[in-house]
């Protein structure tokens, strides 16, 4: 029996920032975003979406076409949590009008939470196989406007149905993990914005990859060559494309163009989306699958890194079909539907943001029908609504 991804939903917000007109505000070279950092665009986020009005929008696309009453378990990776205590799944599973009978939690490991909710779900599956599990990741990457991690913002969620005999990617046997208590990037509690030390975390990330792609694959016994294309957890495009220049270091012609080709296309939605956190590595995923026609049995490697920090890497083949399972035509609108803002226009959308609506007021979406909102609060209690 095969397990892995069945189904994929994807969503990011209606409003993005080009980098052109951000490096002209910050009086900086347009190439050093373009091509230095390697984003071109940055989704943003206003004061009506979080980290649950993603996920309930990125799942929703899909539901029409899977079971819901063989879904047994709701898993959500985020690290941009809206309740110290009540998991973001809850709000999903009520809105998603989901059986009572599913197991619901969030997880949060920096960036790699929605892999850790992945690993959780495949293995629920095996022991489950009449049953599906629900993983999504959604965050919204914040900096803060005019710091140095500005350029590596973004905001998005990428929503996974595991199940047994996929139609979409079967995950295989085995991982490679490693771990360590480092501070590299971290959000303290009562911080709407993160801390980073970019530089120091760029290169935990190059020592991580380098680790788990040995171990990977002198546990399966394969070589770099094995793979179709690795995919890659992004921050930002550039970080990505060092760990693929190390992968391809030293590799046959044939093997080095092969990968280095289907990074770009795996790379393609990370560089229009920004930094997603959890759901990063998914969208690399997403973006190969829906740029770059595969065939059946494909490796896939998946890097997984989540600062703090943990690292893992994994692979999964491609299933025969997997197209028909994507809705490119939807995944490209939604894109295609985003408002550019100015500058002064983005800071302002970005900064009111950071602030939570006075309790009762409430809010209104400029969405199209059919995507849900954050509506405010009502005694403290969170509001979300669909338009």
């Amino acid at each position: 029996m095969r397990v892995g991804i069945d189904q994929i939903g994807f969503y990011t917000p209606n409003k993005y920032v080009d980098m052109v007109d951000l490096a002209h505000a910050r009086q900086e070279d347009p190439d050093k975003y373009l091509i230095g950092i390697g984003q071109s665009q940055m989704s943003v986020a206003d004061q009506t979406q979080d980290a649950v009005s993603m996920g309930i929008n990125a799942t929703q696309f899909y539901l029409k076409r899977i079971e819901r009453q063989r879904v047994g378990l709701l898993i959500f990776g985020t690290e941009s949590g809206v309740d110290q205590s009540k998991s973001a799944s809850l709000f999903v599973k009520s809105a998603l009008k989901l059986p009572p009978e599913v197991r619901t939690f969030e997880v949060k490991e920096a960036c790699f939470g929605m892999t850790a909710g992945v690993m959780i779900a495949r293995d629920y599956v095996r022991l489950h196989p009449h049953q599906t599990a629900i993983v999504i990741g959604s965050d919204i990457a914040r900096y803060g406007v005019g710091s140095g991690g500005e350029v590596t913002q973004g905001a998005g969620s990428v929503s996974l149905l595991i199940a047994a005999e996929p139609r979409i990617l079967a995950i295989n046997e085995g991982h490679s993990a490693f771990s360590q208590d480092i501070n590299d990037f971290w959000r303290p509690n009562g911080m709407a914005t993160a801390l980073v030390d970019g530089k120091y975390s760029t290169q935990v990330y190059l020592d991580f990859f380098t680790q788990t792609f040995k171990q990977y694959k002198k546990l399966k016994g394969w070589q770099t060559s094995d793979f179709t294309a690795l995919a890659y957890h992004l921050p930002f495009t550039k970080m990505g494309l060092k760990a693929n220049r190390l992968a391809v270091a030293g590799q046959a012609e044939v093997t080095k163009t092969r990968l280095e080709k289907n990074f770009t296309a795996a790379a393609q939605y990370g560089r229009t989306v920004g930094n997603i956190y959890t759901a990063s590595l998914y969208l690399s995923l997403l973006s190969l699958l829906e740029n770059k026609k595969l065939q059946p049995d494909n490796k896939i490697g998946l890097f997984s890194y989540g600062s703090g920090a943990m690292g893992e890497f994994y692979s999964g083949q491609v299933v025969s079909g997997y197209e028909r399972q994507l809705d490119v035509v939807q995944d490209q609108k939604m894109l295609a539907r985003r408002q550019r803002l100015t500058v002064a226009q983005y800071e302002q959308v970005f900064n009111n943001a950071l602030l939570d609506p006075s309790d009762g007021l409430e809010l209104t979406s400029d969405e199209q029908v059919g995507y849900w909102y954050f509506a405010g609060t009502k005694g403290q209690v969170r509001q979300y609504r669909q338009v």
